[in-house]
Parts: structure tokens; sequence; C-alpha cells
């Protein structure tokens, strides 16, 4: 079996939350004619090994100080099942599942997951996921197809256009794990210096520029030879998450007010758990379920 390993309590966490809402959603709408969808768009192998760190070397090297390094046992590893496994024993079944691996080598073992659930409608593609995603919601028919997407990405691999897309089938529900204090606020500096380039990921992630002056503040200091210019970084990892709440409210019908922000045993924040209705009727149901499971 080809591992796919990282992370640690923070990762069964963020399961369970997923594993409620899709039992309470497929149960919600099991009598409606509904078409009904799980995405998995960073789906793995359908096993996860946890507390150990293997994030592709194009993502920032620091990740792996924030991770557990605590190493399993084999058993133990086979015993950790997926989001994708997850998603295909939540019961009433979905009528589709798209689960999305850009790895050759982890897209090979989630392959097994047709054969094994012979009974379930899996459609697994091996692309780069905001691609297969955008494609995704292109064709998307609103009008009778229902659906819930989980983004787990590598590092910053998500662009916000991809977020917009979702929103815009007015029909899919998302929840994603925000790489909150693995990625984003570490490249956060303090004195607000920040490279071009990272300022462009940045731009990309958030889908706007304005990010800077919401966590940044500027103030004029003065001596008796000069005057200078000072930047300070003001936003902590709460008013983060109020930002990143505001930006989902701004286009998405709801938006959960409660994300839930995952720590490693060190008590470092390292991702944000968001959850988002896409549906407009729906909306409010929906963001009530994922906020009664978010709190508990």
């Amino acid at each position: 079996m080809v591992d796919h390993s990282f992370g640690g309590d923070w990762t069964s966490e963020k399961l369970q939350y997923l594993k409620k809402y899709l039992h309470a959603y497929t149960t919600a709408l099991k009598k409606q004619s509904f078409h009904l969808s799980y995405i998995d768009a960073f789906a793995g192998t359908g096993w996860i090994s946890l507390k150990q760190s293997t994030y592709e070397e194009t993502e920032l090297p620091l990740f792996s100080s924030l991770v557990d390094s605590t190493q399993e046992t084999e058993d133990e590893k086979r015993g950790k099942e997926g989001s994708a496994r997850i998603a295909l024993q939540v019961e009433p079944y979905f009528n589709e599942y798209v689960f999305i691996e850009k790895d050759y080598k982890r897209f090979s073992e989630l392959l097994k997951l047709k054969s094994e659930f012979q009974d379930r409608n899996i459609n697994c593609i091996n692309d780069d996921a905001n691609h297969v995603i955008k494609n995704i919601c292109q064709n998307w028919q609103k009008r009778n197809h229902r659906g819930v997407m989980f983004l787990d990405p590598y590092g910053m691999s998500v662009n916000w256009s991809v977020i917009e897309d979702i929103a815009a089938t007015e029909s899919i529900d998302l929840w994603y794990l925000f790489p909150l204090g693995v990625a984003l606020n570490r490249l956060l500096k303090k004195d607000g210096q920040i490279s071009q380039a990272n300022k462009q990921r940045i731009d990309g992630l958030l889908g706007t520029e304005d990010w800077y002056n919401v966590f940044y503040e500027a103030s004029l200091k003065e001596n008796l030879f000069e005057r200078t210019l000072e930047i300070k970084k003001t936003a902590d990892f709460d008013s983060i998450s109020k930002y990143l709440v505001t930006r989902f409210a701004a286009t998405f019908p709801m938006v959960a007010e409660n994300p839930k922000m995952l720590f490693n045993k060190k008590n470092n924040p390292l991702y944000l758990l968001i959850f988002a209705s896409g549906n407009p009727r729906g909306s409010q149901l929906a963001v009530k379920i994922a906020s009664n499971i978010l709190d508990k």
C-alpha cells in the first residue's frame, strides 16, 4: 500500500466533522430527487498514515516543523481511513463519488476503491484539482444536482477563482481545510516585508489584494533627524479567521461563522476548517447543521 502520510490528532478531528456532515446531508436529502455528488479534490490513496510529514517539495519547507513526527507501526498505518473511504461508507449513499488526485502513485492506490466498493458510482481522476474543479463546476446542472466538496489541499494550491467557481454552482456545499498556520501566517512577516512572489501567492489564495491593509498597520515615526514609515503586523490567528469568514460570506450565500481551528500537539494553529453553503434555498439549514457539528 502506498502511504499518504501526514498530520496528527487534528487529521482525525477534521475527518470526524466531515463524516458527521455527510451523514446529515444525505439523510436530509434522501427523499428528494436530486443527484447527489461527493467531490474529494485531494483524495490521496483512501488511507492515511498519521504523525508523519510528506508535503511535496514544491510547498513551503517550513511545514515540517509544525506537523507531529511520531512514527506509527504498519498496523496503525493501515487502520486510518482517509476522507474518500469515509465518504464511501456514509449512509445513505451519494449517487456519485468524484475523487481527484494529481500524484500518480497515490492515484493508482485510489483506483482500488472501485473494486472494493463495486456498488458505488466512483469516478477517479488523475489531474490537477484546480483544473478538474473548474470543469466540474462549468458543467454542473444545478436544477437537479446537489453536492458536497471537500478541499484538503497541499499548502496554498487552491486559487480563489476555484472557490468562486464552486459558489457559482449555487448547489455545492464546501468544506475547506484552509492552510492558516502552515502556510498563510508563515508568509505574513512581522515587519510587512513580504516578497512580491509571496504577495502574489497570497493574492491568489485570498482572491484580493486588500488583505495587506487588513493585516498590517502603518505609522510615522519621528526623531530629531528624520521621519520613517513603520509597518507592523497587527493580525493574529483570530483576526485572520474572522477575515476569512468575511471573504467566504461575500462569495457564498451563507458561511458558518464558527470555523474550527485545528492545532498540533504543541498547540500551534495549523488549519482552519471552514464551511460554506452554495445553495441559496438550503443554506440556512446547511449552515445550522455544520455550525452545530463544529461546536462539538
